[in-house]
């Protein structure tokens, strides 16, 4: 069994900075890809950003040059910094992990619980 637990979200005025961590626990032998999903009221579930086992990132245009994805292979950890947060990034997140292996298994994705970012204009 995996588990992703996130943690950072809240309330943040524009312009702000946030930071969401996400950890996966488990029997975990390896993950192909961690990344950070969102999703706003009434709209689908994008990508945010997302990194590979060797490091290569993933952003979406709306939040290039302003958010920064690590990872962190060992611990098995992903992190988003959010900064220049403007009221159009309020969101459910979602941490997700691709191609999980543990033991006796493998995951094609896991997603996390999700934590609420709100910015106010």
């Amino acid at each position: 069994q995996v588990q992703l637990v996130e943690s950072g979200g809240g309330l943040v005025q524009a312009g702000g900075s946030l930071r969401l961590s996400c950890a996966a626990s488990g029997s975990i032998f390896s993950i192909n890809a961690m990344g950070w999903y969102r999703q706003a009221q009434g709209k689908q579930r994008e990508l945010v950003a997302d990194v590979d086992s060797g490091g290569t990132t993933n952003y979406a245009d709306s939040v290039k040059g302003r958010f920064t994805i690590s990872r962190d292979n060992a611990k098995n950890t992903v992190s988003l910094q959010m900064n220049s947060l403007q009221p159009e990034d309020t969101a459910v997140y979602y941490c997700n992990a691709a191609g999980v292996q543990i033991l006796r298994s493998w995951y094609r994705e896991v997603w996390g619980q999700g934590t609420l970012v709100t910015v106010s204009s």
